[in-house]
């Protein structure tokens, strides 16, 4: 995609691809690479699963898309399966992750308007989160880097505080608060872990305000970290989740599910969607979905995710100085004297696909259902890269 066809927002690298299998990718040249990126969490089945590709299939033929203001059998279908596997209340469907937070912070205010005036809007959110691309979803991002001056002014009614610190919840929430929105594992910003005791102190700080509680989970649902929801292993209990990324295993879809205090909220022509839920994306994501709730799948994903953080570690590689990571969500920390970025362009060129995260972090999240062999290839490649690195 060069300059003359499609605008680069992305510093894209000079490499283009035409098919995928697996956890394989094939570029232009013939050249294949070990996926440690699924399109940054977003090929959650890897490349041309068979059940995902047979049911896109045969929805074609039937119908790919229907206005929102009648209903779907494939809509209602992954509906239903959602709510019962995850026990919220009711789901708004969207596009993207930047949009189910957008979903989130209106449904925030009007939350806070409804149950204490004006005066009630205020979102707490966390130092290096990432909540998404839009004006709002950027202002509510904690990382100064994301607040550039060309696209100022920013969204009022913002402030963040640092994770993992008690002191910063203690005057954090009071009667101007409407809500706290947090990443179960924040991702952009170098996939950071959030203490299980800080998080169930800081939602009972929150509450005791009438705080809404909310997971951007855009990142961290649908198995990526072991669990359906990552709030789920945290012993966290929102009143809403955001979701995106690997819901439909590759075709654009999001949404944010609502329960408790969050429910009955919105109203209709609150917030709306033209491509939303249609019936293509939900048929996707049915099929991602009964392939998560498949005995054993998810304690996969935990185990592949444990098995690829220690041979990490025990490479005992001198340019690496942190693993960390959940489930297929993994961040290794490289010597600042190194650039985690020249570290991703070199394991392009040796054939492995990664990307960065945060101010150093290597970011690993490969398809939840690689193969042992596919993980053990992209290890090798990683390693000798290391080593000449």
């Amino acid at each position: 995609m060069g300059s003359k066809t499609v605008v680069n927002n992305y510093g894209s690298f000079d490499v283009k691809f035409v098919k995928g299998k697996g956890s394989v990718c094939t570029d232009s040249n013939g050249k294949k690479y070990i996926d440690f990126l699924a399109g940054i969490a977003v090929n959650s089945l890897g490349h041309n699963y068979p059940p995902l590709v047979k049911a896109i299939k045969k929805q074609a033929k039937k119908q790919i898309h229907i206005c929102n203001y009648f209903t779907s059998d494939a809509g209602e279908k992954f509906a239903e399966k959602l709510l019962a596997a995850t026990g919220f209340e009711s789901v708004y469907f969207g596009n993207s992750g930047a949009e189910a937070n957008e979903a989130a912070i209106k449904l925030a205010r009007k939350y806070g308007y409804l149950t204490g005036g004006e005066k009630k809007h205020v979102i707490v959110t966390l130092e290096n989160s990432f909540h998404g691309r839009t004006l709002a979803t950027l202002t509510a991002t904690g990382q100064n880097k994301f607040h550039p001056d060309c696209f100022a002014p920013y969204v009022s009614g913002f402030k963040t505080i640092k994770a993992n610190d008690y002191d910063a919840i203690k005057n954090c929430f009071d009667d101007t608060v409407c809500a706290f929105l947090v990443e179960c594992v924040q991702g952009e910003g170098g996939v950071n872990l959030l203490d299980k005791d800080w998080l169930k102190a800081a939602c009972a700080e929150a509450e005791k305000h009438g705080v809404l509680l909310m997971a951007d989970e855009v990142q961290t649902g649908f198995g990526r970290t072991g669990s359906l929801l990552a709030s789920d292993s945290l012993g966290f209990t929102p009143d809403a989740v955001s979701f995106a990324k690997g819901v439909a295993g590759g075709v654009p879809m999001g949404g944010l599910l609502m329960r408790g205090k969050a429910s009955g909220v919105f109203k209709a022509g609150d917030h709306q969607s033209t491509f939303g839920g249609n019936p293509l994306a939900c048929s996707a994501a049915t099929v991602v979905l009964e392939k998560l709730l498949e005995p054993g799948f998810l304690n996969s994903v935990t185990e592949k995710g444990n098995f690829i953080m220690n041979r990490i570690k025990d490479l005992k590689n001198k340019n690496i100085t942190d693993v960390r990571g959940k489930g297929l969500m993994i961040g290794v920390d490289i010597i600042q004297e190194k650039s985690a970025v020249e570290l991703e362009k070199q394991l392009l060129k040796n054939g492995l696909l990664t990307s960065t995260a945060g101010k150093n972090t290597l970011r690993i999240v490969p398809p939840l259902n690689i193969s042992w062999e596919e993980i053990n290839k992209g290890l090798e490649i990683l390693k000798s890269t290391l080593e000449s690195f």
